[in-house]
Parts: C-alpha cells; structure tokens; sequence
C-alpha cells in the first residue's frame, strides 16, 4: 500500500513536470509565430511562457522547476542550435527569472486569488518588473558575448526582452490564477451581461488597433467595466484579447502602428499592453477588496445583532426580577417635619 502511493505521488509529480514542460513550449510557439528581429535578437512583444512559468509555481509548488527548465530548453531549440553554451545560458536565465519572481512574491505574503489590491501591486512590481530583470539580462548578455547584438544596441535590446517577459506575467498570469478558482454560475441576467460585454471587447479592440484614427483609448472604458462588473475574472480575460489582437495588428503595421519604425511599434505595444494589463488587474483586485471588506462587514453586523436579540431577553429578565426600592414618587411614607 505504501509502495503504491509513493508511486502514485511520483507518477502525478511526472505527469505535472511534463504538462509544464508541454504547456511552455506550445505557449512559446505562439509566441514565437510574432517575432521580431531587434539588432539579431529575437524578441516578443509579449512571452506567454514567462506567464504559464510563474502561475505553474504559484499553483503547483516549487518542485516543477524542471517543466520550467525542460520547456525552455526545447522552446530555445526552435530558434537555434539547443546545446551549445549560449542556449544554456538562456535556458538558465529564464528559468531562474520566474523561480526568482515566486521567491519575492512568497516573501511578502502573495496570494495568487489576487483579492487585494497589494496582491496586484506585488504581481506588478516583483513579479513582472522585477523578476523577469534576470531573464532579460541573461539573454542579452548572453547574445553580446557572441557577438549577435553591437554593444551600442545592447540596451535596445534588453529593454526589448525585458518588455515581452513582463509583459507575459502581466497579461497571462492573472489569467490562469483566475481560471484555477472559477466556478461557473447558476444562468441568471449576468451571463447575457458577459456575453456582452465579450462581443464588445473583441470589437472595440478590433477597431482600436486596426483603425487609422488612432482610437486606442477606446479599449479602456470596457476593460474598467469588465473590472466593475466581474472583477478579475472579467478584466483579466478582456486585458488578454487586446494584447493579443494589438500585437497582431502591431507586427502587421496596421492602423495606428503603420508608419512607423519596429524600435516604435515595440515601444508602442509594450506601453498599450502594460497600460491595459495594469488597468485590468489593478482596478479589478481594488474591486475584489472592496466587496471582500463590505461582505465582511455585513457579516459582522449580522452576527452583532444576533448577539443583541440574544442578550436582550436575559436583560429584561434581570430588570423583572430586580427588587423595587419605594420611594416618595412610588406612594411609600413621606417625611413629616415636626
């Protein structure tokens, strides 16, 4: 029986390290079908993996590093030779990077439901900005030493790296969190409101990032009612499809990116989806924390006046059986003066 166990907890440990492993490398297939080439370097507007790298750790523990390593390795074979000392390097760097954001995050009390807005702040900052650093510049680095990026666009091309990294947790992470806790709802008025509300997104991006007027701002009103209306698990999924369907009309140089140089374009993208990712998970835990602190609240007071009608009998009993003192208002003797 013992023996069984262990191998079934090692048989779901396997399966677990392999479905990491696969989910990267497919996310990095997508990824990769939007490539742009920045002074020899390969770079995303946005990495999914980086995403799928983090939630995979806040999910499933520390011990599926190797689906993280495994799946960089076979994703970096795609683009050139896999064993040699550069691809290693990358490999180290960008399993290293999310395994650095989960420390930081755990550190500081993450909670990967992403009901505060701290949570949100936390994901920001350490998660995104400051995790993927070190992917970033291992990558680059790692490219200067062979000589495939000049040194006078080395900074070109961190940023570049550093901008899809980021990018992949901020927009892909919140995501996948979401999608562990949902529960889908009983039919009620509300499922029409989201069918709406994903028909207008997928429209307004549509026009915002394929008209000429430069109409972009256009994607903000419905990712703030996504986050109003569903919180998190409105705002995430929207903040997804307009990165995505920015990044395609980008690469294409359509709409308000035509005419303009690649460095443009990425600095463009990374600005709309950073705005757009932010907007979404910030307004949508401030959302959450709201509601968590007035449900809260509502149980408080239902439980204070459960606590009143409890003690209210007890005091009216204690007043009946109280002994009344007479006094000159109750008819008892009155003083006489001599």
């Amino acid at each position: 029986m013992i023996r069984s166990e262990e191998v079934r907890r090692r048989a779901v440990y396997g399966a677990q390290v392999l479905g990491v492993a696969a989910a990267y490398y497919l996310s990095g297939r997508l990824g990769l079908m939007r490539q742009v080439v920045v002074d020899g370097a390969v770079v995303t507007p946005l990495w999914p993996p980086t995403g799928i790298a983090l939630a995979a750790l806040l999910c499933l523990g520390v011990r599926v590093w190797p689906g993280i390593a495994l799946g960089t390795l076979v994703t970096v074979s795609e683009i050139g030779d896999a064993f040699t000392v550069s691809r290693l390097a990358i490999m180290f760097g960008n399993t290293l990077a999310p395994l650095a954001a989960y420390a930081l995050l755990r550190r500081v009390g993450f909670r990967s439901e992403l009901a505060r807005l701290r949570d949100g702040v936390c994901l920001v900052f350490l998660g995104a900005f400051a995790g993927m650093l070190i992917s970033a510049t291992f990558g680059s680095l790692t490219l200067l030493l062979e000589g495939k990026v000049p040194p006078g666009r080395f900074w070109l091309v961190w940023s570049s790296w550093w901008a899809g990294d980021a990018m992949g947790v901020l927009v892909v992470t919140p995501v996948l969190l979401v999608l562990r806790g949902v529960r889908l709802p009983r039919p009620t008025a509300r499922w029409l409101e989201a069918s709406v509300l994903a028909v207008v997104v997928v429209v307004t991006a549509l026009v915002a990032t394929r008209s000429s007027l430069s109409m972009i701002y256009l994607v903000f009103p419905v990712i703030i009612w996504a986050a109003l209306r569903f919180q998190l698990a409105g705002s995430a999924p929207c903040a997804l499809v307009v990165s995505v369907l920015a990044i395609l009309a980008g690469t294409d140089a359509l709409g308000p990116f035509a005419g303009h140089s690649l460095t443009q374009i990425m600095a463009n993208l990374t600005l709309l989806n950073g705005s757009v990712a932010l907007t979404a998970l910030l307004l949508g835990a401030i959302v959450a924390e709201h509601r968590n602190i007035r449900r809260e609240t509502e149980y408080a007071v239902e439980e204070l006046e459960a606590l009143v009608e409890q003690l209210a009998p007890l005091s009216a009993a204690s007043r009946q059986d109280r002994p009344r003192r007479h006094g000159p208002l109750d008819g008892g003797p009155r003083s006489q003066r001599g």
